[in-house]
């Protein structure tokens, strides 16, 4: 093979169009970056690293070298670990021009008694709604019902004793809340009721209130609007 052989090969190599090349000839950074834009849940290092065929280290070095980069200059987004992933966030000093461009005033909110449901599930989980209710004082369904849509809770198998369905938190919740994992949870839990004193009142089959009473903090039953909101 001649020298000229050898050269034109050399530049059909690094000239080749981006379609023949693979994700391991690619510059890890960049590529990370390119990935990261266009996920709608938080990436694995285990994910990331299959699909850019890298070692796992690799893939957790150059993912924490890009957040110590945005950090030092002061990028208006941060590359964080949430949920056991990775992804971008808008860092929230900017938040009220993320806010003004994308909310302008129309973001669906969680009414107090989602967000009070919300909370039992989370520190008492895995919960059935009738232990909700009870922690509660009214029935949940309604309130447990828009969770699930959201993605906020799901169930998880049933109680022994009962058969009533179990319900614990998602990995969306844990992204929402910017948490990487339950134990991150505020210490919230001693103000909550032990199990114990409500065990009276949460059989599945005799509750302590009427079933299928409205929820007072749920549905359109009231006249008056629910202004206590927060954003999920």
């Amino acid at each position: 093979m001649t020298d000229d052989t050898l050269d034109a090969t050399t530049d059909a190599t690094v000239d080749a169009p981006a379609g023949l090349r693979t994700a391991a000839d690619l510059d890890l950074k960049p590529a990370l970056e390119a990935v990261l834009m266009v996920v709608d849940e938080p990436a694995t290092e285990e994910h990331l690293a299959k699909i850019l065929e890298r070692p796992r280290r690799q893939i957790a070095d150059a993912l924490r070298e890009l957040a110590d980069e945005y950090t030092v200059q002061g990028r208006g987004f941060e590359l964080r670990y949430v949920a056991g992933g990775w992804r971008f966030y808008s860092r929230a000093e900017y938040a009220p021009a993320v806010e003004g461009f994308v909310l302008d005033g129309q973001q669906a909110r969680l009414t107090q008694a989602a967000l009070e449901t919300l909370a039992v599930v989370a520190y008492r989980q895995p919960v059935s709604r009738s232990r909700v209710s009870a922690v509660r004082g009214v029935n949940c369904d309604g309130v447990m019902r828009t969770l699930l849509q959201r993605g906020l809770v799901e169930e998880a198998g049933t109680e022994p004793e009962t058969g009533a369905i179990l319900y614990v938190t998602t990995n969306y919740f844990l992204e929402r809340m910017g948490l990487r994992g339950l134990d991150e949870l505020p210490e919230l839990a001693p103000f909550l009721p032990e199990a114990e004193a409500i065990e009276a009142e949460t059989q599945e089959a005799v509750p302590s209130f009427d079933p299928d009473a409205p929820d007072p903090d749920d549905g359109p039953t009231s006249t008056m609007p629910d202004t206590t909101t927060t954003d999920i």
